[in-house]
């Protein structure tokens, strides 16, 4: 008797649980239905939006080629994240100081990225071509002099490509000054003041500016931005000059616009460079014999005439300008004559 309960109990069991699983898979009756979506349609491309600029003409690659080659994304300075250098040398530095308005960054900043797209695009803000637009393009006032500058679409690259605030800064006609850093100066990129012809220690009289200045009306991207070759000159690189068959060639692409022989042009920019270099080297050779130069040409600090000082400032700014007087030759080439003029 027990045997056939126990036999019942699992049959019944059993039963009990077909019927349950066999219940469960049948369908029901259909809920109500749910609500659109927040644009009222039904079925919308989850990508139109992206589509409009990453598309298939591959120009998102390219431009990520160029950046790639470029000293932003290659000269490692990102590394230097302290509020006071991060404002220029990191992404999120830049953004923060523009924003306040001010000259530093919130702090030092975490994990910090190289200037990049973000950094001069308003990447992923709108999901539109509105996107490629600049996240600063006003007209600014240089930190040095405060003198207003306006170079069109440039005015994004000067508000970190100017000179700094030497303290002390030397006034022509002025005391001497103590110098405690060897690394004093306008810093490293002060491209703006000498295009603009702003910055200088401007002793003795003369001063003025090359063509450059008035007829590139957006500065930096008109000749460092023109078509590209390759990732070595133009476009996101930034690069002026590219490597031909051994050779380092001249990117002219956005230079013919005005200079329509492409071989007077590069007689022109020689002869500038030469004189420049010529006057740099002067003026260095007059500093070490001052005894505020070495001769490695680093500042020997201590006290020294407003002049002498003076005389440092114009060589960093010509020198740290990197063109070579290219970028304004007038304005570069009367700040060392003058100074060489001043020490004399």
């Amino acid at each position: 008797m027990r045997k056939s309960n126990r036999f019942y109990f699992v049959v019944t069991l059993l039963a009990a649980a077909v019927f349950t699983f066999v219940s469960c898979t049948k369908e029901g009756a259909q809920g109500p239905p749910g609500k659109d979506g927040e644009d009222g349609i039904n079925g919308t491309d989850g990508t139109a939006s992206c589509i409009q600029c990453h598309d298939n003409s591959q120009i998102w690659e390219a431009k990520i080629l160029q950046w790639s080659a470029s000293v932003h994304a290659t000269g490692g300075n990102f590394g230097r994240n302290t509020a006071e250098c991060a404002a220029c040398h990191t992404s999120q530095g830049f953004l923060q100081r523009m924003a306040n308005g001010t000259h530093e960054a919130d702090g030092t900043v975490d994990n910090p990225n190289p200037p990049n797209c973000y950094t001069c695009h308003n990447i992923h803000s709108t999901y539109t071509p509105a996107d490629y637009s600049f996240t600063y393009a006003d007209p600014l006032k240089l930190w040095i002099n405060d003198a207003p500058i306006d170079i069109g679409k440039g005015n994004l690259c000067a508000n970190c490509h100017q000179p700094r605030i030497p303290d002390p800064l030397p006034v022509p006609g002025g005391g001497d000054v103590t110098i405690t850093s060897p690394y004093w100066g306008v810093h490293h990129g002060p491209q703006a003041g000498i295009l603009t012809g702003n910055g200088g220690y401007e002793v003795g009289s003369g001063y003025g500016n090359s063509a450059h200045t008035t007829v590139v009306t957006d500065g930096c991207v008109t000749c460092h931005m023109a078509d590209a070759y390759g990732a070595q000159a133009g476009g996101h690189t930034w690069n002026m000059t590219y490597n031909y068959h051994g050779h380092e060639r001249l990117n002219t692409a956005g230079c013919m616009t005005c200079h329509t022989d492409a071989d007077v042009l590069a007689i022109m920019v020689e002869a500038t460079q030469t004189d420049i270099n010529n006057k740099l080297a002067t003026l260095a050779s007059i500093l070490i014999q001052q005894g505020v130069f070495d001769s490695t040409n680093t500042i020997i600090t201590g006290t020294m005439t407003a002049d002498q000082a003076g005389a440092i400032l114009n060589y960093h700014m010509v020198l740290e300008d990197g063109s070579e007087g290219v970028h304004n030759h007038k304005y570069a080439g009367t700040l060392l004559q003058n100074s060489i003029e001043s020490l004399q």
